[in-house]
């Protein structure tokens, strides 16, 4: 069975209370919460987390962002180029790297390295492939895991991937999983690509590359896919970005009058 959320104002603490639905706001007063949001790729997760984060004034944890940032210190250090990365140099120094999240004038969020924007730098193709690269590596990753977890004792963080829940967040009060089909996700890849103006490769062969990637994120070594014990599912096939961001929003003011009411 399929959810369908039409868009409407949140207001289940209103609702419950037996007052006008259009006087109904989000529990913007409840004290700040961690969210985790896992799932399988192409469902939507960074959107949601980004659309949430927005609507409740959290931070987004960019993972993908932070890589970025990683590999742009290490550009600058010339410890990463074309044909060459110089791990052990960057395995030393990797503490002294610290990056942070800001909001910006125009209701994103920007980048921080060390106290500088990076925004802008870090989006460039030079810094996308540093990052695929330093984040193969396991010290990096610990460190990442390491300020992702240290952000989030402020609460008020959300945060999507593949272990979120059970690892990175694992006493976060709103997990969150997301998943659809794998024909689904492959046509929504397809519909994207062509939307962007890409010639995008054979619908088989982006499913293929659907069900590959799922089955060495759920069988990988190091912190595998999993739903947590404690998660709420969404399967999404038959709801939209504003469904999605709706239901998610419903979840986050039921967790947090449960919580007061505790």
């Amino acid at each position: 069975m399929y959810i369908v959320y039409s868009i409407r104002k949140v207001c289940p603490l209103q609702v419950i209370a037996g007052n006008n639905e259009d006087d109904c706001s989000l529990n913007m007063h409840a004290k700040k919460i961690n969210i985790a949001i896992d799932g399988f790729s192409s469902c939507g997760k960074s959107t949601m987390a980004k659309d949430l984060a927005r609507e409740l004034g959290y931070t987004y944890i960019d993972s993908g962002a932070m890589y970025r940032a990683v590999a742009l210190y290490a550009i600058r250090k010339g410890w990463i180029t074309e044909t060459a990365m110089d791990e052990e140099a960057l395995h030393k120094h990797i503490s002294e790297i610290k990056i942070t999240f800001s909001p910006n004038a125009q209701g994103g969020q920007d980048t921080y390295l060390n106290g500088e924007n990076v925004e802008d730098e870090i989006r460039s193709l030079e810094a996308a492939n540093g990052a695929s690269r330093v984040s193969t590596l396991g010290f990096v990753r610990k460190e990442l895991v390491r300020q992702q977890q240290e952000m989030g004792k402020e609460k008020g963080v959300v945060m999507d991937g593949r272990d979120i829940g059970t690892v990175v967040f694992p006493d976060a009060e709103l997990k969150l999983f997301i998943t659809a089909p794998p024909e689904i996700r492959a046509q929504r890849r397809f519909d994207e690509m062509k939307a962007k103006g890409f010639n995008p490769p054979a619908y088989e062969d982006i499913l293929a590359n659907v069900k590959e990637r799922d089955l060495r994120d759920t069988t990988r070594a190091e912190s595998p896919l999993r739903k947590a014990d404690d998660a709420i599912e969404l399967n999404n096939t038959h709801v939209g970005i504003e469904g999605q961001l709706q239901w998610a929003l419903d979840m986050f003011n039921r967790i947090t009058t449960e919580n007061e009411q505790n």
